[in-house]
Parts: C-alpha cells; structure tokens; sequence
C-alpha cells in the first residue's frame, strides 16, 4: 500500500533585519545620568544627592534626616527596595526625576541577608557549601537591581546616583611596591560591577595640602573645600563619561553644567590660563609653572594636571602664610 508523500515543511516567513544601513543613527545620545559618589564620612555626599532634580531617598533614615529631602521608609528586606523601584517606574506624575540611592554598601546586608534565607544557612560563606558562591549569588542579585533601575530609566528618565563608602584598602601593584587606596566599600566583585555599571565613578574629600614650616615638620592643612575628584589615580577610584575636569566643587549645579558642556577645554585656552597663574604665582614655583607648560604643549591632559597642580599651589599659599607667620609668633 503506498504511502501520500508527506508535504514539504513550510518555509518560515523572512525575518527583516533592524541592523539596516538606513537604520545607523549619530551623536551623542543624551541620557539621565547614572553615577557613583563615594568618599569619605561627613563630607556632603548625601548633600550633593540632594541638590539634584526632584530628588526621592532609597536608604535608611540616619544618612539623611539632616535633609529636607524626600524619602521611601526603611527598606525591611530586599524585596521592598525593588517595591520602590516598581513604584516610581509606575508614576508618571514627574514628582520625582532623580533616584539617590543611599547607600550602596548599605544595601549589601540586605542583599546578603536574603541571599542567606534563601540558601537556609546563616552566613553568606556558607551559602552552596562555601568557595565563595554566596558573594556569587549576590551579585546576581545585584545584576537584578541595576536590571530594575534600567527599567525606571527607560520608563522615566530619571537619574541615578548612588551614594557610597569609601575605605582604604591595599592595592597589590603588579608594576612595583603595593600601596593604599581609597575604594567603595563592598565585596571586590559587588565593586567591580557597580563600577562597570555606571557612567561615572566621583571620588567625594575635603581638599587638603602638605604645608612644611621653616623647621622642616610637614602637616596636613585643609582648605575647607570639599571637591570631587574625576580621574583615578593611585589614591583613589574615580572613572569618567562625561569629559568632567579633574576636579570640580563638591556641587549638584557644578557636576551638571560640565557635563552638559561634555568637553574638555580648548588646549589654547587652558596654555592661556596657566599662563596667567604661573606669572600670579611667581617666584620658582612659577617658572617652573611655565617651563612645564612649554613641554605640555597642546596634550590636553597634562595641561588640566597642570592647571590643577597651579591652583593647589595658588589655594595652599594663604594657608602657608599664615603659618609662617605663626611660626614666626612663637619663635
């Protein structure tokens, strides 16, 4: 007995492809921000969070209730900090246009602590048995956050900052000897990842300088600024996206008109500048100044390091001269 031939599976419809030449855009995107503030305790962090847009608080209430600020209550679980999340992503209302998140290193227990409930087992070493995947599983929890967070800034375009700790931990140097740097305070590979998450990671300290009297005994002297710093360097963490200066005043208003000017400034302009400081400095501090400047020539960089190194000696010389001439009283 023959068999029909069974007929020919049907092809599947073409799929027409998004990845067009006519579909390539240009430019920047413009998008809210996203950005770290670590630094050190009760230097305005949670200040500079609140000088934001229509800022609204995710934190516990002791970080902020020197604040007129907006705020969700204490989050009790981990679970309720994405209830935040889901509720603004819901309200379209505009009340709030920033999300401060503070702080990060305060969610971690939270994190932790569910992570563990979950695993049934007391501490986060002893989530699978150990060998480090309790701190594995919490960063996927992590990864669930920031995917939360995405969600609100796609639905509402708000900007995030996420105020964090900082600590110091030592840095193994694979170029030399290890030395000490201020980093957030989270596990490495949480850190890790809100680094690489952000746009921009800002170093929050009081500005200070080395003073030496005239008996050769160095001391740390403040200015009383509070600055935030953009570049990393050995001292501390910092990456930028926004073509931010080096440093730049502790302040909501500062941060946002850099970055929407989003450039560095004009080679020429910057040889400008510091050529006016050196001459205001004087003395061999200000040749050196000018000698510097003749080998930066138009590299951008180290005419901003340059420009910052001038205006640390300009802001120190007060603060040394006052104390010369304490140190000139007591002799």
């Amino acid at each position: 007995m023959s068999q029909t031939p069974a007929a020919p599976a049907a092809k599947p419809a073409a799929r027409a492809s998004r990845m067009t030449l006519a579909s390539i855009t240009k430019g920047k995107v413009k998008e809210p921000y996203r950005i770290v503030v670590h630094g050190v305790d009760g230097v305005g962090k949670s200040s500079f969070g609140a000088a934001a847009p229509k800022p609204v608080f995710l934190g516990p209430e002791n970080g902020t209730s020197h604040l007129d600020a907006a705020r969700f209550p204490v989050p009790k679980g981990w679970d309720e900090a994405f209830d935040a999340l889901r509720a603004l992503a819901a309200d379209d209302s505009g009340t709030y246009q920033t999300l401060v998140v503070d702080s990060v290193d305060w969610l971690e227990p939270l994190i932790f602590r569910h992570v563990c409930l979950r695993a049934e087992v007391e501490g986060i070493e002893d989530v699978g048995g150990g060998y480090g995947k309790g701190y594995t599983a919490a960063l996927d929890e992590w990864r669930r956050f920031f995917s939360a967070v995405e969600h609100l800034q796609r639905a509402r375009g708000m900007h995030v900052v996420l105020i964090a700790h900082s600590h110091i931990k030592a840095f193994k140097n694979p170029e030399g000897e290890d030395f000490e740097r201020y980093v957030l305070k989270l596990n490495d590979k949480a850190a890790a990842l809100v680094r690489e998450w952000v746009s921009g990671v800002y170093f929050a300290n009081f500005e200070t300088f080395a003073i030496t009297d005239k008996k050769k005994r160095t001391r740390g002297v403040s200015s009383g600024s509070r600055l935030l710093y953009t570049q990393r360097t050995a001292a501390y963490d910092a990456k930028d996206r926004y073509s931010l200066p080096e440093s730049l005043p502790l302040d909501w208003t500062e941060f946002d008109t850099c970055a929407k000017a989003g450039r560095v400034a004009e080679p020429a302009d910057l040889r400008s500048e510091i050529e006016r400081k050196a001459k205001e400095m004087g003395g061999e501090a200000g040749q050196k100044a000018l000698e510097a400047l003749g080998r930066a020539g138009d590299d951008t960089t180290r005419l901003a390091q340059l420009n910052s190194w001038i205006n640390a000696k300009l802001a120190a010389r007060p603060q040394a001269e006052q104390a010369t001439k304490t140190e000139e009283v007591k002799s």
